[in-house]
């Protein structure tokens, strides 16, 4: 399965790259694109940093593939923010499912507005018109109304609204169990079997 993952500028990058990690482990070619303010971020959050000399977009790649300890492998593509000329930007790729995770308001709006300024904006604008699948984990708190407006505008075109809202029914011991959580529940969504956190069985945990 080709999956896009989109990781863009807001708290909560440990969810997307746990999710590159668990598509490639399936087996899917993963597509990530990361937006200037996601780097920022994801140095922030995680420590990510590049080499001297290492750009962001051409060794980008090399750089997350240290980070993620992905193996030489075909199945990741990391492909740059205004790489406008990437198959992504044309729905005559067939790419027919898209995760933006985490998703920032700023492009949460931009999807809903139809404004293609990046790859993200205009991939996320593919999969809407030709019937894909989009999926957006926001991350955000508290909402405000164009928050709340541009979410439902989306999900009335058939988006899936995944909150990054850990549940704590499981008796998370770590910030790895919440991740896991999320990054599940996403998975459930795609339609996409995974045992990556312990699901409601009328049972409390022992």
């Amino acid at each position: 399965m080709d999956v896009i993952v989109a990781i863009t500028g807001a708290s909560g990058t440990p969810y997307g790259l746990r999710l590159v990690k668990e598509l490639l482990q399936r087996g899917d070619d993963v597509y990530l694109i990361i937006s200037p303010s996601a780097f920022i971020v994801l140095k922030e959050e995680v420590g990510l940093e590049w080499a001297e000399g290492e750009a962001r977009g051409d060794g980008g790649e090399a750089a997350l593939r240290r980070f993620l300890e992905i193996q030489e492998t075909e199945r990741f593509h990391y492909v740059a923010h205004n790489d406008l000329l990437s198959p992504l930007a044309s729905g005559s790729s067939l790419k027919r499912l898209m995760i933006v995770c985490p998703a920032s308001m700023g492009t949460v709006a931009r999807i809903a507005g139809g404004i293609s300024g990046n790859l993200i904006e205009r991939a996320g604008d593919c999969i809407l018109k030709e019937g894909g699948r989009l999926i957006v984990v926001p991350r955000e708190m508290p909402l405000n109304t164009i928050h709340l407006e541009n979410m439902l505008k989306l999900s009335r075109m058939g988006v899936s609204i995944v909150p990054a809202m850990p549940a704590f029914y499981t008796r998370p011991e770590s910030v790895e169990d919440m991740v896991r959580f999320v990054v599940g529940k996403i998975l459930d969504t795609a339609g996409i079997e995974n045992d990556l956190y312990r699901r409601w069985d009328g049972e409390p945990p022992a």
